[in-house]
């Protein structure tokens, strides 16, 4: 019995200790125990400002150049549905400066017709210079010869005159005589062939 009564005391103090030490705490004191001592930073999210969206209705990718300008050079291109932020633009708006990773000064130019602006106020910005071809001002002498040749002399051709022209003579024909159309020669023999013949009649008349 006694071992009994022993066991019964140690199981009861088992059990007080227990309760003791993992008493539940009040809601109140957990919560304050979890709040933090130091101040936590809160994080706030900053305005996006005006972008620019290539229209999706597009079938191609745009060209971002380092002007505002077909004659200025391509730097990249940008993809329908593609965003960038918009930093300034033109006088007249037709070409949108973006922020552009590799181009001069992270910066490119594309054409306001083919994006969407969203709403808000963009400065006008001054557009960079256009680039001028370099223009080498000496010429290889091993290059123009090949191209320089030395003009052989041509004979000029000669004068030769004209020969005159004769200009043909206008005759009357109401003024000339009847004759005046009958051959010389015509004329000739129809007077020795009539002496002739004359010739004859006497000659037979004689006999």
């Amino acid at each position: 019995m006694m071992k009994k009564k022993i066991y019964l005391i140690i199981i009861c103090l088992l059990t007080l200790w227990f309760l003791v030490i993992f008493k539940p705490q009040p809601v109140e004191a957990q919560e304050l125990q979890q709040q933090p001592t130091v101040a936590i930073p809160t994080v706030t999210g900053t305005p996006e400002g005006v972008t620019a969206t290539v229209n999706l209705d597009q079938e191609e990718s745009i060209n971002v150049r380092t002007g505002p300008g077909v004659f200025y050079e391509k730097i990249g291109v940008l993809l329908p549905g593609q965003k960038a932020p918009v930093l300034g633009r033109t006088a007249g708006g037709d070409w949108i400066l973006i922020t552009y990773p590799g181009g001069p000064n992270n910066q490119g130019w594309v054409y306001s017709p083919v994006v969407y602006i969203s709403p808000g106020e963009v400065p006008i910005v001054e557009p960079p210079p256009t680039l001028t071809p370099q223009i080498t001002e000496t010429i290889n002498p091993t290059l123009a010869a090949q191209f320089l040749t030395t003009p052989v002399p041509t004979r000029l051709a000669t004068f030769t005159p004209v020969e005159p022209f004769v200009i043909a003579t206008y005759q009357d024909q109401a003024r000339t005589s009847f004759l005046g159309n009958i051959p010389m020669g015509l004329v000739i023999i129809t007077l020795g062939g009539l002496g002739g013949l004359l010739a004859l009649i006497s000659i037979f008349r004689s006999r």
